[in-house]
C-alpha cells in the first residue's frame, strides 16, 4: 500500500511544488532569453502565468473549507498552467534559436502535468468534501 504523507500546508502538495520550481526555471532560464521585442508581449505574459499558478494554489489551500472557493482557485491555477503551457510553444515556435529547445519542452510537458494535477486535486478534493470530512 502506498503511504500517503500528511498535507498540513499548500507547501505539501506535490502540484505546488512542481508548479514552483517550473516557474523558478521559466524566469530564470527561458524569460532571459527572449528578444527584448517580447518584453511587453510574451515575455511579461510568461513572467505572469507561471508566477500566478502558485499563487493561486496557495490562495486555493486558505480556501479549502469552501468547495467553490478551493475549486475556483484552482480552476484559475489550471487556466495559467494552460497559458503557460502555450506561451512556451510560442516561444519555442517563434524563437526557438534563442532558448534551450529541450528544456523548453521539458517545461511544456511539466505545466501540461501540472494541469493534469490541478484538475485531479479539484475532483479528488471535492470527493473528499462530499464524504464529510
Amino acid at each position: 500500500m502506498e503511504d500517503k504523507k500528511k498535507i498540513t500546508s499548500y507547501r505539501d502538495l506535490d502540484v505546488y511544488q512542481n508548479s514552483y520550481e517550473a516557474m523558478l526555471i521559466v524566469m530564470k532560464e527561458i524569460v532571459p532569453k527572449l528578444p527584448e521585442c517580447e518584453k511587453f508581449d510574451l515575455t511579461d505574459q510568461l513572467r505572469r502565468s507561471s508566477k500566478a499558478i502558485p499563487r493561486l494554489i496557495a490562495e486555493g489551500y486558505a480556501k479549502k473549507h469552501q468547495r467553490a472557493g478551493f475549486q475556483k482557485y484552482i480552476d484559475d491555477a489550471m487556466a495559467e498552467s494552460n497559458e503557460t503551457g502555450v506561451s512556451l510553444s510560442q516561444a519555442r515556435d517563434i524563437y526557438g534559436k534563442y532558448i534551450d529547445l529541450k528544456l523548453c519542452e521539458q517545461l511544456i510537458d511539466k505545466y501540461d502535468k501540472t494541469g493534469r494535477q490541478l484538475y485531479n486535486l479539484g475532483v479528488a478534493w471535492n470527493d473528499f468534501k462530499s464524504r464529510g470530512r
